[in-house]
């Protein structure tokens, strides 16, 4: 890489992420793509951090930057203008940095959709699905699934009053999609009759972690997708894979959603980020890690 006087920046803030995997993928994209510009990693230790850098990234060199936990949510209240889909979910995680302005997307949800499409072959049209957590993520990929009309979405989470509020949150696009919020001891019956099951928790980054389902409640009629990508298989893929259903990690939805941030700051190219690029440095710099999908 060249940094040159014309470079142009781009980065993710968050905290912690000093192991993020988008640098890698980020600056391998813009190398296949000829653009000079340089993707860095910024860490910040709390909100008032965010509200403080944020004005000299309107003025600094940027054409956006992603956020990651813990500031998706915070990120919403900081963004002059936010796109539809990242109102919905309740989180930011890609913002376009235009004439000084900070307009907030959300890529996670477009996300995992193209992610299960290409890796599992799944669309959600007329299908039952289980999203287990009701942070930005999860509201991420409920309004994305609702978006191409599913038969119903449980939203599974330990504190109902979270499920409840994502529900409500997302029920307004949902029209005759049967939108509910499960406590995990009542889970059982909507896991069981579920298509796609969505691990949208941490669970599993530690290994040590428990599968978030039991296995027992696993099918070979199933796809099982978890947000938190391994080198080594997570728990609930590991259970999803003894029981014959289709495992989808969650490296494809970090490819996925990045390559979409990169879409939305390039809009002025007709060309598309590399999609096979970027998971080829992704892959190479994801061994031996656990890491919950950016």
């Amino acid at each position: 890489m060249i940094i040159s006087g014309r470079t142009r920046l781009a980065g993710i803030i968050g905290m912690p992420v000093a192991h993020s995997l988008s640098p890698v993928m980020h600056n391998a994209a813009y190398a296949a793509l000829g653009l000079d510009w340089a993707y860095v990693p910024l860490g910040l230790d709390s909100e008032d951090d965010l509200a403080r850098v944020l004005p000299a990234l309107r003025v600094l060199p940027f054409v956006g930057f992603n956020v990651t936990m813990p500031f998706k949510q915070a990120m919403l209240e900081h963004c002059d203008e936010v796109a539809m889909l990242a109102q919905m979910a309740g989180a930011v995680n890609t913002v376009h940095c235009v004439d000084g302005r900070l307009i907030g997307y959300n890529t996670d949800g477009r996300g995992i959709v193209e992610s299960l499409k290409q890796e599992a072959g799944f669309s959600a049209q007329d299908q039952n699905i289980v999203i287990l957590g009701a942070g930005g993520a999860a509201g991420a990929a409920a309004l994305s699934f609702i978006l191409e009309k599913p038969k119903g979405v449980s939203i599974v989470n330990r504190t109902i009053e979270r499920a409840e509020e994502l529900a409500d949150r997302v029920r307004p696009c949902a029209r005759a999609i049967e939108v509910v919020a499960v406590e995990p001891q009542d889970a059982e019956e909507a896991v069981r009759s579920a298509k796609l099951v969505v691990n949208a928790t941490s669970l599993g980054m530690r290994p040590d972690d428990p599968s978030p389902v039991p296995a027992e409640w696993l099918n070979p009629e199933q796809i099982v997708c978890d947000m938190v990508y391994c080198a080594k298989e997570t728990p609930l893929l590991r259970a999803a894979r003894g029981a014959g259903a289709i495992p989808v990690g969650g490296l494809g939805m970090l490819v996925h959603q990045a390559a979409l941030a990169i879409d939305i700051w390039n809009e002025a190219s007709q060309q598309q980020a590399p999609r096979d690029v970027m998971r080829a440095a992704a892959e190479v710099a994801s061994e031996g890690r656990c890491e919950v999908a950016e």
